[in-house]
């Protein structure tokens, strides 16, 4: 039978574009998600946040169907995640979804600019059509004067742009960020969150980033949202009465909101302190 069309691009009216309703996994017997809950607006930013072994990543294959929940459902624009065939699964992820994991996997056989257009060109896009693109995204990057380079002659820093501008290339509705920064020093952390959500802002692409750096991301420490007022949403409440968030304020911050998990459930976070303004070394590039 053949596999059914993806629905138009676009959340329903009054509809999250990403939702998450009593999330169950185990990895072999042992719990790493307990009745997990999540709503996601189109063109949001939310960072997910806990300490190692929270379930942050679980939770991040469970949205992006790359695992099956134990129990609960998964939708995106109104698509039933869950219960989609692994094929229709796999169209998914790479027709609408990006993904960036905490180490830039990227071809070495490859130069810069292919690994930062494979997308595009699986998808049978020409290669001057792709080139084109994979350039844009890594002059935004930083990186396009390594474009004619082979990986292994990158820093560590340089790959994980490379492997973000793979994941923006071909401009997905949602992109998966799970610890992005993990093997980056400080500095370098700063710089590519920054550049992430900034490209994402810029394109209106909806961001789901899992990171223990929550001082990095911004959260400030009064829990103020965006330039929202509190009747526009409870403190410590998120729309649709899922998971608790601390809102977090527009300039200061890089995300919209903060879920925080421990041991697979999802808790009130503790708010960090914002970086500083002058701080160079949470500076944005040039996105």
């Amino acid at each position: 039978m053949a596999s059914p069309d993806l629905p138009p691009s676009g959340p329903r009216s009054g509809e999250a574009l990403l939702s998450a309703r009593g999330l169950r996994y185990s990895h072999d017997g042992s719990p790493a998600l307990l009745d997990v809950s999540l709503h996601v607006a189109e063109g949001e930013i939310v960072t997910v946040t806990g300490p190692r072994g929270s379930g942050k990543t679980t939770l991040l294959h469970c949205l992006s169907g790359r695992l099956l929940p134990t129990d609960g459902e998964v939708t995106f624009d109104g698509l039933a995640v869950h219960t989609l065939p692994p094929a229709d699964r796999e169209r998914l992820r790479r027709d609408r979804f990006g993904w960036i994991g905490p180490e830039p996997t990227l071809v070495p056989e490859l130069s810069v600019w292919e690994n930062a257009a494979l997308p595009l060109l699986l998808a049978g896009t020409g290669r001057r059509t792709a080139r084109r693109a994979a350039d844009r995204w890594l002059e935004r990057l930083d990186v396009a004067d390594h474009a004619r380079d082979r990986p292994a002659g990158l820093l560590q820093s340089q790959r994980q742009r490379v492997a973000v501008a793979r994941a923006l290339v071909h401009e997905p509705q949602v992109l998966f960020a799970d610890e992005p920064t993990a093997p980056l020093h400080t500095a370098d952390r700063a710089q590519v969150l920054r550049t992430l959500t900034t490209a994402a802002r810029s394109h209106g692409i909806t961001l789901v980033l899992a990171s223990l750096d929550a001082a990095v991301l911004g959260l400030r420490a009064d829990g103020s949202g965006p330039g929202g007022t509190a009747d526009d949403e409870r403190e410590g409440a998120a729309p649709g009465g899922d998971a608790p968030v601390s809102k977090v304020a527009a300039g200061d911050a890089l995300a919209d909101r903060t879920v925080t998990l421990l041991d697979g459930r999802v808790v009130a976070p503790r708010p960090a302190t914002a970086p500083s303004a002058q701080d160079p070394e949470a500076c944005s590039l040039s996105v």
